[in-house]
């Protein structure tokens, strides 16, 4: 596949969830070609019989209402969701917040925004409850709280439409205390941030602090990765640690943690949107400026 790219190519990126069945990926290929598109990257997975895919292309010349229509047709022929997002450099990427009772993260991408070391549009936050309500406000971004009284599966659903409805481009996991299910992640390859509280993959799961004080470890740190659906496995994009003292305690190196996870996450954010970022074969590559 041709990884050569011009200035004036247009690229997408089509995701496709569904139950596992022969035949889709030539099927979509096939749509792509006849579409004029060189495929640039295809990736694929089945769990338990649900298929995910995701396919990037590009394209010197493309009609979009000829391309939406023909994959809107193989999405009714096949019985699958197909969705296509166009990657447009011109104009500024959005991003949707999810955060669970921590406000570390979200208060420093907030400021960012405002300082402008983060320059993108806050479209949304999403929490799950209303702990948050007031500082969205003050902020003046759409907040929505999606509960989990229900199941998985319903408050998945809900923050989907969210998203859509608000056509983001980058979703942010600021310390979003819930396991996303595969049919979530499959949407949105390498468009879901998280940051994690150790230096992956020593530590993985909820309590790693707790893990890394336990266990006595002389560094703690934080990792920035694209969400996959192997909890905590996803591509590294950056980590930070710093040393820990005799003098710490296990609230001392959460305090000094967290300030640091905040620091990392932003710092990813910013390599995402100054597409710096590129994903091969599971590992994160950072493009370096020329010149």
């Amino acid at each position: 596949m041709d990884k050569t790219r011009s200035r004036n190519e247009t690229l997408i990126e089509v995701t496709v969830i569904g139950k596992d069945r022969k035949g889709v990926v030539a099927e979509i290929t096939n749509a792509i070609f006849n579409g004029g598109g060189n495929i640039q990257q295809i990736s694929q997975n089945v769990v338990r019989g649900l298929f995910g895919m995701q396919l990037e292309a590009s394209f010197n010349k493309i009609d979009r209402q000829e391309l939406d229509k023909s994959l809107q047709h193989l999405s009714k022929k096949l019985n699958m969701e197909i969705k296509i997002h166009y990657q447009e450099p011109n104009r500024s990427k959005n991003i949707a917040i999810l955060v669970s009772k921590e406000k570390h993260c979200l208060q420093k991408i907030l400021d960012a925004r405002k300082t402008g070391e983060i320059k993108a549009n806050l479209s949304v936050i999403i929490g799950t409850d209303t702990t948050f309500v007031h500082m969205a406000k003050s902020a003046g971004i759409p907040h929505y709280a999606v509960g989990h009284s229900n199941s998985q599966e319903d408050a998945e659903a809900h923050i989907l439409k969210i998203i859509e409805k608000f056509n983001i481009d980058l979703i942010l996991l600021a310390r979003y205390m819930r396991i996303l299910s595969p049919n979530f992640v499959w949407r949105y390859p390498n468009r879901i941030i998280n940051i994690h509280p150790s230096l992956l993959p020593a530590f993985p799961g909820a309590y790693a602090y707790v893990q890394a004080y336990e266990r006595g470890a002389k560094i703690v740190g934080c990792t920035a990765h694209f969400v996959t659906d192997e909890l905590d496995q996803g591509p590294i994009i950056c980590q930070k640690a710093f040393d820990v003292l005799p003098s710490d305690t296990l609230e001392s190196i959460k305090e000094k943690g967290q300030e640091l996870e905040a620091r990392t996450l932003v710092n990813a954010i910013k390599l995402y949107l100054e597409n710096k970022l590129e994903v091969y074969w599971g590992r994160v590559q950072i493009r370096k400026k020329r010149g």
